[in-house]
C-alpha cells in the first residue's frame, strides 16, 4: 500500500505482522486493522433472501444483504442502515437477532481487506419482491430459497457461506 512513509517520505516502509506498517527512519505505526462488517439472513416464509451482487468484488455471485460499518457506527447501526440503503426495506429492530461472526477477506482494488462480519437474523414475515426497491449498481437482483435449495457454490465470500452452514445446522 505505502512506497513511502506517510509521515517523514522514507523508503524503509514495510507491512509487519499481517496488521501494521512500521517505518524503519522515523518509528511510525499505521495498525491496518480489521474492518467490521455485517450481513442479514433474512427469513421469510420458510426461505432466506439472498441478493446477486451487482459490482466486485464477487459480481453475479449470491451474498447476504448487508455492508461495512461507517466509522463511528455500531455494527447493529450498519445493518440497520445496510438494509435500506441495498433493498429500500426496514427491518423491525425487535425481529434483529445476532447469529455468528467469522472472519473473511475482502479483495477491493488491488488491496484486501480482512474483516469480521458479524451475521444476523431477521424474520421479514410475509417479505417479497414487490416490497423491495433494490439499489442501482450494488444489487443486481434478489431470490428467496428454501434450506435445500441454496446454491452454496455460488456464495460470493467465504464467511457467508460458513454463516449459511452454521444457521442451517443451528436451526434445523
Amino acid at each position: 500500500m505505502f512506497k513511502y512513509c506517510p509521515a517523514c517520505g522514507s523508503k524503509k516502509i514495510a507491512f509487519t505482522e499481517n496488521k501494521k506498517w512500521q517505518c524503519g527512519d522515523c518509528g511510525l505505526e499505521y495498525y491496518h486493522n480489521t474492518a467490521a462488517a455485517c450481513g442479514a439472513i433474512i427469513e421469510c416464509r420458510g426461505a432466506i433472501l439472498l441478493v446477486e451482487r451487482g459490482k466486485e468484488p464477487g459480481a453475479g455471485l449470491l451474498d447476504l444483504p448487508g455492508g461495512f460499518a461507517d466509522p463511528g457506527e455500531g455494527i447493529v447501526d450498519a445493518l440497520i442502515r445496510e438494509c435500506p440503503e441495498e433493498l429500500g426495506w426496514e427491518p423491525p429492530q425487535k425481529s434483529i437477532h445476532f447469529l455468528t461472526s467469522f472472519a473473511n477477506v475482502y479483495p477491493y482494488k488491488g488491496f484486501v481487506y480482512n474483516t469480521c462480519d458479524s451475521y444476523f437474523t431477521i424474520d421479514a414475515g410475509s417479505l417479497s419482491h414487490t416490497d423491495l426497491t433494490l439499489q442501482q449498481g450494488e444489487i443486481a437482483g434478489v431470490q428467496f430459497f428454501k434450506h435445500d435449495a441454496v446454491p452454496f457454490d455460488k456464495l460470493a465470500f467465504v464467511s457467508v457461506n460458513k454463516a449459511l452452514r452454521f444457521y442451517y445446522d443451528t436451526r434445523h
